[in-house]
């Protein structure tokens, strides 16, 4: 008999999978990773009772955490990554040939090596790609030690608990600015707005004393459950948020990438916040 996971982000209200084969489970000590097959949403990977990617809707978080900023750019040569062990992110980054070169940090190469085999699609070849340079380090220790300059940088973490809780910190973003070029833009996951409003409070006044703007767009990913999610956007070149979306569909064109969830009208859209986010913002 099928046994079932039921996620424990929050303590009084979750989801539930049935898990129809458990691929892959361990138990470091540090934490509980599980692996498991599920008939609606295919391959689910889930972290200390938190779900962090599936194979049916990863497409939607990893397109908007890509193509937004690359696009609002419009010039991007080198990017980095920090996290992203599942490869989506750096799957997405390499649509753009105009990208010259993509770093990729990656805390544990375990993860890297797991994802390959049991959620290949996430990556689809995309560490074997000769523009790829995947360092093994703290994503932490890495930007304040950097000497490299990137135009994006995007922050793919888990929540801010545990090992992901360093990526969310002041420290963390003062790195980041470090590494930026000039008009250079910075995202990061920045969890689900209406269940978890303070991180978006947070990650607003870290990030405020650093940047000219500080801000957040959105999308709805389904198995984030709660509602939109919010990506946290940091930049000093204030035209980047404020692309029309004849800017960004002709770039769109121009870089012919395809797309399943990201469009240049989304693109503009996301960035219309709610009005109990705007207040947390105020």
């Amino acid at each position: 008999m099928a046994q079932n996971y039921l996620e424990t982000l929050y303590p009084t209200w979750g989801q539930q999978f049935v898990m129809d084969e458990v691929l892959f489970e361990v138990d470091t000590g540090h934490q509980h990773l599980v692996i498991f097959k599920n008939e609606q949403w295919g391959t689910v990977m889930a972290l200390d009772g938190v779900i962090q990617t599936t194979e049916k809707d990863e497409f939607i978080y990893h397109e908007m955490m890509t193509h937004v900023p690359l696009l609002a750019h419009g010039n991007a040569k080198k990017v980095l990554i920090i996290g992203g062990g599942d490869g989506g992110i750096l799957r997405e980054v390499l649509k753009h040939e105009s990208v010259e070169a993509v770093t990729q940090v990656e805390i544990d190469q375990q993860v890297i090596d797991m994802c390959i085999q049991y959620l290949p699609n996430h990556s689809a070849g995309a560490y074997d790609n000769p523009k790829a340079n995947i360092v093994i380090a703290d994503g932490v220790d890495f930007v304040n030690e950097c000497t490299e300059k990137f135009d994006v940088i995007i922050s793919d973490s888990t929540d801010p608990m545990g090992p992901g809780e360093v990526l969310f910190t002041s420290r963390f973003y003062q790195g980041i600015k470090n590494c930026l070029n000039e008009g250079g833009v910075f995202v990061a996951q920045n969890g689900v707005s209406f269940m978890q409003l303070d991180e978006v409070t947070t990650t607003f006044k870290r990030l405020s004393p650093l940047f000219e703007q500080a801000s957040f767009y959105s999308a709805a990913v389904p198995t984030y459950v709660g509602g939109i999610m919010t990506f946290a956007w940091a930049t000093d070149n204030l035209q980047l948020k404020s692309q029309s979306v004849e800017v960004i569909r002709e770039r769109y064109e121009a870089a012919g990438i395809s797309t399943r969830f990201y469009t240049p009208e989304l693109h503009v859209g996301s960035f219309a916040l709610p009005k109990y986010v705007q207040d947390a913002m105020a």
